[in-house]
């Protein structure tokens, strides 16, 4: 159970009290990451300028491909059983190099800064143990704050920042040891 408690109105979740699931999306809840990626691109729409189609919808050119792809992996972030975001993670080979990438993250904007994105990342990191690339925009400041802090407390400070040619904003450059702990 989530306490909850509210602060000029606002509704905000004790982080030790929250019960975090974090469940890979099924082929037929595929409608339910389509709606959040709505939400998720009206937010990004103040950094990258995108508009809506003629519905009146953003649209995500991938979605279909993360139950087509094995290299790609879509999960529904929950607190007990109400939806709280998602992650979208794809593993990238390009030549000799092989990654992951957090290609989309996204948590609701009641559940923000109660400490359960970290926590989220945190543990989908240690979940795909290897070398991370995580891009943001490059308008996105909260986001880049985020990854920052993040990151750094993830790794205690063993990252770097790289540029990347398809990339316009910065990238975070990390390794999660594959070593059992």
């Amino acid at each position: 159970m989530i306490r909850k408690f509210a602060i000029d109105g606002f509704i905000k979740y004790i982080e030790g009290q929250m019960t975090i699931n974090i469940k890979a999306v099924k082929r037929e809840e595929k409608l339910i990451l389509r709606n959040l990626l709505e939400l998720y691109q009206h937010d990004m729409s103040e950094f990258n300028g995108a508009d809506v189609n003629e519905h009146g919808e953003y649209g995500y050119n991938y979605l279909d491909q993360y139950w087509t792809e094995p290299s790609r992996f879509p999960f529904l972030i929950k607190i007990s059983d109400e939806l709280a975001g998602f992650a979208l993670i794809r593993e990238i080979s390009s030549g000799e190099d092989k990654y992951f990438s957090m290609a989309e993250f996204f948590i609701l904007r009641k559940f923000r800064h109660c400490g359960l994105g970290r926590n989220v990342a945190s543990q989908l990191f240690e979940r795909f143990k290897g070398e991370w690339r995580v891009a943001q925009e490059v308008e996105n400041h909260p986001a880049q704050e985020f990854w920052h802090k993040v990151i750094s407390s993830f790794t205690k400070g063993n990252f770097e920042l790289i540029e990347e040619k398809d990339c316009d904003g910065p990238v975070i450059k990390f390794t999660v040891d594959k070593r059992e702990n």
